[in-house]
């Protein structure tokens, strides 16, 4: 399963629900301002640095460079292009967003 998150785990409660319910082996995006949860300043406190063990973790790069992120993503984080997004939908037959 395909795990997409687009807020802030400072803004909403979505990243700390989608960590609490994905099973091992799943896949999150990263979106919009939930990338920052990726940093390597809020990685631990987000829930991303524990899940990075269980989950594959995506952030969508366009994303990252529109927030000046660039450089800061914790370990283990995979950037991906539009056309990876893509990508990552087409393999996953089924996917969730958490609004």
């Amino acid at each position: 399963m395909l795990h997409i998150v687009n807020k802030s785990h400072a803004q909403t409660s979505a990243l700390a629900s989608c960590l609490r319910l994905a099973q091992p082996g799943s896949a999150l995006l990263l979106t919009e301002d939930a990338i920052y949860a990726a940093t390597t300043a809020a990685a631990a406190t987000s829930g991303i640095a524990g899940a990075a063990t269980q989950l594959e973790i995506f952030a969508l790069q366009p994303d990252v460079e529109a927030r000046g992120m660039a450089g800061k993503l914790a370990d283990g984080i995979k950037t991906v292009d539009y056309g990876g997004f893509v990508d990552l939908v087409a393999e996953h037959t089924t996917n969730q967003s958490w609004l």
